[in-house]
């Protein structure tokens, strides 16, 4: 399946949902459950891509919109404490966060803009309505910057050298080292890192998926991360993995992101 842009990151979502809390440290696991579903990852990915969509001036006021209107809508999905209290607050203020929330959501951004600096500026705001800790707006700036250099057609090993150079992330890690002691982390600082790393040391997209969810971490949210820039350098994923997301989406997913990849991507 050609050009998945941020399906991408929502089939990691969903192929690492029922190993969130069951964590696996075996590369070869089963990677389709009866248990899988699309969680808040999913879900905030639809709002920021139906905001790039529909708001031209790209408003944050405008995004905090949209993120509270898909919060209230798809309960239940696995939001945190502070962003499910900020879903519902009418008068919702940016709480310092530094969670993985903001590189959860951002791939869309990583796909839609044709410069680096407007990427960075978008993801940046994106970020900063909730995760305005200086860890969280760099969590979302990398995961975008990345998705960005992938669907350019950087190499690899250029795209590890801008991570390390613009963010600061020690990237020369092996996945297998990682592993070995790798705990569970819900920071930026903490997965998205390794979620990158996932995406250098693959070889195709599902390898991509597997060596995210193996670390045994935040698995369904390390997985959209890493999809998302798979996705972009790939640009394919399996029929079997696109077939097995899109049967668990509501319609309103699917038909936004057949919109969104009308206007960003076959274009």
């Amino acid at each position: 399946m050609k050009n998945t842009s941020i399906l991408g990151a929502v089939a990691g979502d969903i192929l690492g949902s029922s190993y969130e809390f069951y964590s696996v440290k075996d590369y070869h696991f089963n990677l389709f459950n009866e248990e899988s579903a699309f969680t808040d990852d999913t879900v905030l990915t639809m709002a920021v891509a139906d905001w790039i969509l529909h708001d031209p001036e790209l408003s944050s006021n405008t995004l905090v919109d949209y993120l509270q209107s898909y919060g209230r809508t798809y309960r239940g999905r696995g939001y945190g404490d502070y962003f499910y209290q900020w879903i519902y607050s009418k008068n919702p203020t940016p709480y310092n966060s530094y969670g993985n929330g903001s590189a959860m959501r951002v791939s869309p951004i990583g796909f839609a803009f044709d410069t680096l600096a407007e990427t960075l500026d978008i993801a940046k705001r994106s970020a900063e309505v909730t995760h305005n800790h200086s860890e969280g707006i760099k969590g979302a700036q990398a995961t975008a910057a990345a998705i960005f250099w992938a669907r350019q057609g950087e190499t690899k090993e250029n795209i590890r050298k801008n991570i390390s150079q613009f963010f600061g992330y020690d990237l020369q890690r092996t996945c297998e080292e990682i592993r070995k002691d790798y705990n569970f982390s819900a920071t930026c600082q903490g997965s998205v890192p390794e979620s990158i790393i996932a995406f250098l040391e693959s070889t195709d997209y599902e390898s991509a998926i597997r060596l995210a969810i193996s670390f045994g971490g935040d698995s369904d949210t390390m997985a959209c991360i890493t999809g998302g820039i798979a996705s972009a350098y790939y640009k394919e994923i399996p029929q079997t993995i696109a077939d097995f997301t899109t049967s668990l989406l509501p319609e309103k997913f699917l038909k936004l992101i057949q919109e969104y990849n009308n206007k960003f991507i076959n274009k």
